[in-house]
């Protein structure tokens, strides 16, 4: 039987699902939110994990992984969404595959009002750039959501962005 997801482990299954599915490059600006996925990819001897002095360069990144035969996953924040806008057409373009792991702020119970501009602004602005979102509030939800965005960017070059929503990482009150 399979283990109980909860607010503890879900990140854990995650990084498992991930591997699982042949991603072998993390690329990711430092945070909170994707903490375990960081952690688990700097510990694990089988991946290249890559800190990104800023989020765009991981759009990028994850077009060099397609062409180089690996697979790829950008970890961000939602701030950082607004940071990758331009490099999104790169996605358009290129048609390769792109899976990025989006930890939300500026949503449900957020303490700080300076993350509700590009917060609220995340969804809209990733559909207008041609990226498929898809959420999730509850551990089950993150790892159907990031089963289904597996599929849709490794088997049909997709470009897919998962929202790991404040319900699931928890709201920050600062």
């Amino acid at each position: 039987m399979a283990e109980t997801l909860t607010r503890e482990n879900w990140p854990d299954a995650l990084y498992d699902l991930l591997r699982g599915n042949g991603v072998t490059q993390f690329a990711y600006v430092p945070d909170a939110g994707h903490k375990v996925l960081i952690n688990r990819s700097l510990a694990d001897p089988d991946v290249h994990s890559v800190p990104l002095t800023t989020e765009e360069e991981g759009v990028a990144m994850l077009a060099g992984a397609d062409l180089g035969g690996s697979r790829a996953v950008l970890l961000m924040q939602s701030s950082g969404v607004g940071n990758c806008i331009n490099m999104l057409s790169l996605t358009q373009g290129g048609r390769f595959p792109f899976l990025t792991l989006v930890s939300m702020r500026g949503e449900y119970g957020e303490g700080n009002p300076w993350q509700y501009a590009m917060g609220q602004a995340v969804e809209p602005v990733l559909k207008a750039m041609g990226v498929i979102v898809l959420r999730a509030e509850t551990p089950q939800d993150a790892i159907e959501a990031v089963t289904a965005a597996i599929t849709m960017a490794y088997q049909c070059n997709q470009q897919v962005a998962v929202l790991l929503t404040q319900r699931l990482i928890g709201a920050k009150k600062f």
